[in-house]
């Protein structure tokens, strides 16, 4: 239920023309400022870390907005995590799929034919996220970044308040839809706890009201509340959704937020340790997935970093996952690089050749064989599939790559009826 413009530009760029100057790097978990968006950013770029941020002030926010969306360098794209997954999906032309977000005159002209908005859904402004990407190696003072990737921030209050959920799950009895995806629950973090609890209650019980043989899908991004990531956990949300996609720093900050294994680990050093991940996304499904004894429906966790993906499902429910774990990584590759098929001499490969598949329970060590690129494994009633990723050496684009990863796994994945 999120849907923006993104405004994609060199983060370096508008900062230069915003007047800003080089600083050292602060984490903001909300920023109020330019100076905290300059801090934020370094911060960030010195550790090429991906990150998303709220900014309070919304008349500074519209005139950076404007600024940004009007710089020659800016690129102007459909944004927000569920129209992302919408457009990738609409890409096949046998689907049709409906988006219920806050749509705007700019965004409805990006959006590809297939995508359906009710009419409850348009609205007069569109709202902007800006991304400000940075290269590998790229220099602002005396920060360089050791990757490429990029620091998003906006001031959307409709998606923050998750306006369109209602609209949404009233709709789906005319779309009849065989299938549910959600995303936006990050983007309430601007609201004050109080209104963000009393929102995540009113949601939950929208989400109760989808009918349970349509299997529905969850997609986190970026959050900085422990708490309200623990909610999401533990009593609410995580019980009532079938599959979740994730990244490394999602992975992490809710096994921190909700004490789960290896949630002493402060930040991942270079590329994620496929034990330890592997370890909190078999916590995940053990704690609160679906088990005879437990009420949750949560049964698949598609998990993705940049150097590989690990597919995760609860025995008896999902079929062809080797094929949507395939399926994901060509999409992270093709995307990334913006070709149509992976071209090998664009791509390179940055996952371990050999690993150990826990540090907690009996672990196996693997090695990689060409040949057979996607891995499995078994633990306790449930399956890993793991595959590398043929990574862009010179991505064009990184927005929205976690959002066509997660898509293209939901296409090739098999849902058994239960």
């Amino acid at each position: 239920v999120n849907a923006c413009v993104d405004v994609v530009l060199s983060g370096v760029k508008l900062l230069e023309a915003l007047g800003l100057e080089p600083s050292d790097g602060k984490n903001h978990a909300v920023l109020n400022s330019g100076q905290d968006l300059k801090e934020a950013f370094a911060h960030f770029m010195e550790r090429g870390a991906a990150a998303e941020r709220f900014f309070s002030d919304a008349e500074a926010f519209q005139d950076i907005a404007r600024t940004a969306s009007e710089h020659p360098a800016a690129q102007l794209y459909v944004g927000g995590n569920a129209a992302l997954i919408g457009q990738k999906l609409a890409t096949n032309p046998d689907l049709k799929i409906l988006l219920c977000g806050p749509v705007g005159p700019k965004l409805h002209e990006l959006l590809d034919d297939n995508v359906v908005v009710p009419p409850e859904s348009m609205q007069e402004r569109d709202e902007f996220h800006l991304i400000l990407e940075y290269q590998a190696g790229e220099q602002w003072g005396r920060v360089r970044a050791p990757a490429a990737n990029r620091f998003i921030f906006s001031h959307d209050l409709s998606n923050g308040a998750l306006n369109m959920l209602e609209v949404f799950v009233s709709s789906l009895d005319e779309f009849q839809p065989d299938l549910v995806v959600l995303s936006g629950l990050h983007m309430m973090e601007g609201q004050s706890k109080e209104m963000r609890q009393r929102r995540l209650m009113e949601a939950v019980a929208s989400i109760s009201d989808i009918p349970t043989d349509i299997p529905i899908h969850l997609e986190l991004a970026s959050m900085t509340d422990q708490d309200f990531m623990s909610n999401i956990v533990h009593q609410q949300v995580f019980p009532l959704v079938n599959s979740i996609g994730l990244n490394e720093q999602e992975l992490l900050f809710l096994t921190q937020s909700a004490s789960g294994p290896h949630a002493s680990l402060a930040s991942w050093s270079g590329i994620p340790d496929v034990g330890v991940v592997s370890d909190i996304l078999f916590w995940i499904l053990k704690e609160h997935g679906k088990t005879a004894e437990r009420a949750s429906d949560l049964t698949r966790i598609h998990f993705h970093t940049l150097a590989y993906h690990i597919l995760v499902t609860v025995d008896g429910h999902w079929g062809n996952q080797a094929a949507a774990v395939a399926a994901g990584a060509r999409a992270a590759g093709t995307q990334a690089c913006a070709t149509d098929t992976i071209d090998t001499s664009k791509v390179f490969l940055k996952a371990p050749l050999e690993f150990v598949t826990s540090h907690t329970g009996a672990p196996s060590k693997i090695s990689l064989n060409p040949d057979e690129p996607v891995v499995h494994w078994h633990r306790e009633g449930i399956s890993f599939h793991f595959t590398p990723v043929l990574v862009c050496k010179d991505p064009v684009r990184t927005v929205g790559l976690g959002d066509a990863i997660s898509a293209e796994g939901l296409l090739y994945s098999e849902v058994y009826p239960q």
